[in-house]
């Protein structure tokens, strides 16, 4: 149905893409992977027809519709309803038209538009709406009465309505709840033409797609299959690309061995010199190069006695009297980790407020432990950020007292070393602001983590990483997401945000999702104890795991400060041997070298401890 050919594109002098080929028959459905920033929207803006390539062509079946999905349409008093029925353009033309046609030209448009359904289109158009969460209020309502949010969610509605031959989706679930992403994942699934979409939604590219193009370097490969079993080749490949750089890096000591004890030996001369020739060409033997990863590392908390935060009787909402929220009575422990589920606007949000102290509670009781740091992330956070300051400003206006190397340390873990703690926050991309969020609300290791939505910027890599890190972090966690993988391998309670209360949710995340699809949230399906007992068992593991590795994090952060302190060490003496050549005081010069390479001693003793205590870490198990 569609072919690129040969595609070369450059965006303002830097090559994107060289020599791309691919090609899209009917009804495929395929994911669109690759690095933030790698080129994906920019692709299918092509492919849609939006922009034209440097070199090469992409052709198109002739009569072939394609459409890409607005970000958002534009308000005003239409209605979200007669702006997904509008965007049928054959059916909103012949219906204008049959208001002045007759006789022939009359029973024409009559029979064309009982071809194409039209007289059950409202129908259709108002479940489509439903399905992504906009209620019949809303979509009777006019659009510039919703917000930016839910006017993209109208977008994909009129996209899904017109069901062009080609459809292509450009992360659309970055704007749902759990509820609406579940259900248009159901609804792709079984999309009855061709499809691509770009998304860093796990759950969506193990369920929707039958094949993965994958954005690497400057080109694009396929892979048959979900993302699941793209990850799993990837894997492969990279094991057997580490396999062959380990026999190279051993032949290599081995030759260097030998040139080193024999390269003056005469009876040795010849093969000593073979050896170099063969030394040099193995140097340039060329390793494929697997992309960087990702990594997040949170800083672990202070332990306090449970319970964190308790609620008792609790009403909080934005209008005297008019609570969003009440009759709260939750308990939050050190080693909880919650995913909240409910539609958007039943208060998840505002719950997130009233946990980091951001919205007063109304009526009742919120008790905190003494001493209780919370960390909240928000996605509006990224949006104050100051452009033109650095990572590294940033995180020092939090810590004053902290010394520079401690803070580039801790930039480091989220991604941030060397010169990119030094870039302007408008040099960076949306996942990287993302992740300096989340290493500003974690900078004074919190006990507990108040995360809201935090991915919607981060790439799968990202997000994995994000995963890591919280299974690793020993402080509770309260998060909503509508990624379902990230609630899988995170949460081990559910809370239900729905009839104006939070209450614990007794069955599992499948259970949800049929009950979402399945027209309410449901309870479990399956037997409840079994499933509860499982969860149980699930987080006693984890618990488990994160004591087991404790005394070896401990160990990893003692030697980073140790590392700290030698630095710091190093830079005051340097500071004080330069007084003392400035007044030329010999004595003094020799006692400050002396001190300083005691420094340097104890930088190295204290890498040396890092690398033994991150390797035990390491084979310690997952997380």
């Amino acid at each position: 149905m569609l072919t690129l050919e040969n595609i070369a594109y450059r965006v303002e002098g830097r090559l994107l893409f060289r020599g791309v080929n691919a090609q899209i028959g009917a009804n495929r459905r395929l994911g669109l992977v690759g690095r933030n920033g790698c080129g994906k929207t920019t692709l299918l803006r092509l492919i849609a027809g939006r922009l034209e390539p440097d070199q090469g062509a992409i052709f198109r079946a002739r009569g072939r519709s394609v459409r890409l999905v607005d970000q958002e349409v534009p308000g005003g008093p239409e209605t979200p309803r007669d702006a997904v029925l509008a965007a049928d353009a054959e059916r909103a033309s012949l219906i204008g038209e049959a208001g002045t046609a007759a006789g022939a030209r009359l029973a024409e448009i009559e029979a064309r538009l009982a071809e194409i359904g039209a007289h059950a289109a409202p129908a259709r158009a108002a479940r489509l709406l439903a399905g992504l969460g906009i209620d019949e209020a809303m979509q009777l309502a006019p659009l510039a009465d919703l917000s930016g949010g839910w006017r993209m969610r109208v977008a994909l509605a009129a996209a899904l309505f017109v069901e062009p031959d080609l459809l292509l989706l450009d992360e659309p679930t970055n704007h749902l709840d759990l509820e609406a992403a579940a259900w248009l994942e159901s609804h792709l699934r079984t999309y009855p033409r061709a499809l691509v979409v770009v998304s860093h939604d796990r759950t969506l590219l193990d369920a929707v797609p039958d094949g993965i193009l994958h954005i690497a370097g400057e080109g694009l490969a396929a892979y048959p299959g979900n993302y699941t079993r793209f990850e799993r080749v990837q894997a492969e490949r990279a094991a057997a690309t580490k396999a062959r750089q380990d026999r190279i890096d051993a032949k290599r000591r081995q030759l260097r061995g030998f040139v080193e004890r024999f390269r003056y030996n005469a009876s040795k001369a010849r093969q000593a010199q073979s050896r170099v020739k063969a030394l040099a060409r193995l140097a340039d033997e060329p390793v494929a190069a697997g992309e960087r990863t990702a990594e997040l590392v949170f800083p672990q908390p202070d332990g306090l006695a449970p319970p964190l935060m308790t609620l008792a009787e609790v009403a909080v909402g934005y209008r005297p009297g008019r609570p969003v929220l009440a009759g709260l009575d939750l308990r939050i422990d050190p080693d909880e980790r919650v995913a909240l589920l409910g539609a958007n606007g039943n208060g998840k949000s505002t719950f997130a407020k009233l946990l980091a102290d951001m919205l007063p509670a109304e009526r009742g009781v919120v008790t905190r432990a003494r001493d209780l740091r919370v960390g909240y992330f928000a996605q509006h956070q990224i949006d104050t950020l100051r452009p033109g300051d650095t990572a590294f400003a940033h995180l020092a206006r939090l810590l004053p007292d902290a010394a520079p190397e401690r803070l580039r340390t801790r930039l480091g873990g989220f991604g941030f070393s060397g010169e990119k703690a030094d870039l302007p926050v408008a040099a960076l991309s949306g996942g990287e602001k993302a992740r300096l969020n989340l290493a500003l609300i974690s900078s004074r290791a919190p006990q507990l983590l108040v995360l809201d939505e935090p991915t919607n910027h981060l790439d799968i890599e990202s997000r994995r990483a994000l995963v890591d890190a919280l299974q690793a972090w020993r402080g509770a966690v309260v998060l909503i997401t509508h990624d379902m993988h990230l609630v899988q391998l995170v949460a081990d309670r559910l809370w239900l945000v729905d009839g104006g209360t939070v209450r614990p949710y007794d069955g599992d995340l499948a259970d949800y999702r049929a009950g979402v699809l399945g027209g309410a949230a449901r309870g479990p399906a399956r037997n409840g104890a079994r499933q509860v007992s499982g969860r149980k068992a699930q987080r006693r593991a984890a618990a488990a795991l994160r004591d087991r590795q404790k005394p070896l994090r401990d160990a990893v952060q003692a030697a980073e400060r140790r590392i700290a302190e030698a630095l710091e060490a190093q830079r005051r003496l340097h500071d004080r041997l330069a007084a003392a050549a400035r007044h030329d005081d010999g004595a003094r010069i020799a006692a400050l070298s002396r001190q300083l390479a005691e420094a340097k001693r104890e930088e190295a003793a204290a890498e040396g401890a890092w690398l033994a205590a991150a390797e035990a870490l390491e084979s310690a198990g997952p997380g």
